[in-house]
């Protein structure tokens, strides 16, 4: 009978610590979505807005590897224009707007329409974030879409 008592205590200790890990995970977990908003407002802001401070010289700058696109690569001049596709674009919405949005690729643009509902305020904030890329609201009735333009100068 001792043997049972004693066996309860350990499961009654366990469902506690059990309980206070998921509360530091949930903790964790928010934390996280925070902090990764953060970081995509911060690339959206990086990419509107001119650079002040003196150019890094390209020798100390490691290129990223270059992403295969599905269309017939055109040679444009060194410095011209900048192309973005849906991946760079899909990058700057947070998840829960992500979630919300269609992206797709019309060859000059990236076509993003709402998969439902946006409300007056997540409206807003992917309105912000396409203007803020250069892109445009185009209203068309069931149609209504938002246009961002692969080539940036």
């Amino acid at each position: 009978m001792m043997q049972m008592s004693a066996d309860k205590e350990k499961l009654d200790q366990l469902e506690e610590k059990i309980e206070e890990l998921l509360s530091v995970l949930k903790d964790v977990s928010e934390d996280l979505k925070t902090v990764s908003a953060s970081l995509k407002s911060l690339a959206v802001s990086q990419i509107t807005t001119k650079p002040t401070a003196a150019p890094v010289p390209k020798s100390t700058v490691s290129a990223p590897a270059p992403r295969p696109t599905p269309q017939t690569p055109t040679a444009a001049p060194a410095g011209s224009a900048k192309t973005q596709n849906i991946e760079d674009i899909r990058m700057l919405f947070p998840e829960d707007l992500d979630n919300m949005l269609a992206f797709e690729d019309k060859g000059d643009y990236v076509m993003i329409k709402p998969k439902q509902f946006l409300g007056s305020e997540n409206f807003a904030k992917i309105a912000s974030t396409v203007r803020g890329i250069g892109g445009e609201y185009i209203s068309a009735g069931r149609d209504s879409h938002f246009r961002v333009y692969k080539k940036k100068t």
